[in-house]
């Protein structure tokens, strides 16, 4: 009988370690952070994890530390001190375990998001071999994050970093791969590319709820995802809790955005819909009105809808430059009329790149094509004025083109327009009085008018008559 209550005891005395060794918690990291990483310079390095509650934690990167203790949740969170651009170092996350992570370079990083044409790898794009075959840039480092549709917020992705090599970019994001490949080259420092994207993805899915409540219009999107349906990637906030919440607040500089065609139908919407995703990443974020660049989407005939819709999409995105610190590469002349997939990324990658070493790293060179700045009525005649005319205006292979000019009456008709000086002279010998004038304003135009340093003017309009999208939700 001893024999057998011994033997119990020990039974026992095994269980309650095993127990105790179960519910124990090895501190851990989110998956974002990992060997070859790129930490933002310049900027307190927020780095969170897990462990057991009251578990004490201790980061370590070069020659800053912090200690954090978790939370009766498991969860901790700390600052480092910003640190410049360089490494290789190691960052050691020490609690009742270690984890050392391994050569972690100190840069730039920026989130490359929004659909197909942010998704759409280098394999596919113009030269694929040759750009794949020199791609060697092993401080550049790349970062893809899972699709994952989640209903709320989640802790953690799925990805992890690797150094740009032939193996490991063919199917990253090459508008991603061409912005911070000019951006490494010009600037000399690491470039981290976070590459969160998905095909065929609505605006909406990337905003995150308390977004999408911040404004009444929102409320039919909210409405029609009420009912979550696992495995839709266009549902309100679905890809946002999935693909960026937990990225957050991962240090970054900014983020390159290239997303829009989903939302023709609702142009008018996103006039209010895009700037509010962007204050809600930066709000989220707290690092405050971080470089926001977008990319304007190319002509492309969207079937037999109206051929406004994409215009309007248009200046829906070109009015979002009124919120502080956004770009906008303008890409009408890299187009496809037939392919929603224009396959020279190059050159997408490469203008806004132009815009973030202008805007945020002070190069001084020529960031934008021409945007329309003002009008004035001269007899039967109009004149326009431009910003970012790039040391002087052109017109490529031939007279200006896509432009019309409407009277009271609103009937647009082609027209004449002849560059003079920095100005433009639009007319019609239809409208003798006329009222305005439109650019680009079919989603089938393929304008030729670009400034010297052979950046395209965004598509416009002069007027403010009703949208064909108006009243769209």
């Amino acid at each position: 009988m001893k024999r057998h209550r011994v033997a119990r005891l020990v039974l026992l005395l095994l269980a309650i370690a095993w127990s105790t060794a179960a519910v124990r918690a090895d501190v851990r990291l989110p998956k974002v952070f990992g060997d070859h990483m790129v930490v933002q310079q310049q900027l307190p390095v927020q780095v969170w994890g897990w462990a057991d509650p009251g578990e004490k934690v201790t980061v370590t990167l070069g020659d800053r530390s912090a200690t954090a203790t978790a939370c009766e949740k498991g969860k901790w969170a700390l600052k480092l001190d910003p640190l410049p651009a360089g490494g290789p170092y190691e960052m050691k996350v020490a609690g009742k375990n270690e984890l050392v992570l391994k050569d972690v370079l100190i840069g730039e990083v920026w989130i490359c998001s929004g659909q197909s044409n942010m998704e759409w790898p280098v394999r596919a794009s113009v030269n694929a071999d040759q750009e794949i075959a020199a791609a060697n840039y092993p401080n550049l480092r790349l970062f893809t994050v899972a699709k994952n549709v989640a209903e709320k917020p989640v802790d953690d992705v799925q990805g992890a970093w690797a150094a740009c090599t032939p193996a490991s970019i063919p199917n990253f994001s090459a508008v991603g791969y061409f912005f911070g490949r000019k951006l490494h080259k010009d600037l000399g420092v690491a470039v981290g590319l976070v590459n969160s994207s998905w095909g065929g993805t609505l605006c909406e899915a990337w905003t995150s709820k308390a977004g999408l409540e911040s404004d009444a219009d929102f409320q039919p999107i909210l409405a029609r995802s009420a009912k979550f349906q696992p495995g839709n990637p266009n549902q309100a906030s679905v890809l946002y809790n999935g693909m960026i919440h937990p990225l957050i607040p991962y240090g970054i500089r900014g983020a390159i955005w290239y997303q829009g065609e989903s939302n023709v139908g609702r142009a008018e919407q996103y006039r209010k819909l895009f700037p509010a995703m962007i204050t809600d990443w930066r709000k989220l974020w707290g690092e405050g009105d971080f470089p926001f660049l977008f990319v304007q989407l190319a002509p492309f005939i969207y079937g037999n809808n109206n051929p406004c819709l994409l215009a309007e999409l248009w200046e829906a995105q070109l009015k979002t430059l009124g919120l502080p610190n956004t770009g906008m590469a303008v890409v009408t002349d890299i187009a496809n009329l037939k392919d929603i997939h224009p396959k020279n990324k190059q050159d997408v990658g490469a203008r806004l790149a132009l815009w973030a070493l202008a805007k945020t790293h002070g190069k001084d060179l020529v960031y934008s094509g021409p945007l329309y700045k003002a009008m004035k009525v001269e007899g039967d005649k109009i004149r326009l004025t431009f910003d970012h005319v790039g040391g002087g205006l052109v017109a490529k292979d031939g007279p200006l083109k896509d432009f019309t000019i409407a009277g009271a009456d609103g009937k647009f008709v082609a027209a004449q327009a002849v560059i003079d000086g920095d100005s433009v002279v639009v007319s019609s010998p239809e409208v003798k009085e006329p009222t305005a004038v439109r650019f680009a304003w079919r989603h089938d135009a393929e304008p030729n008018f670009f400034n010297k340093a052979g950046l395209p003017a965004s598509p416009f309009r002069t007027d403010e008559l009703p949208l064909v999208t108006a009243g769209q939700r």
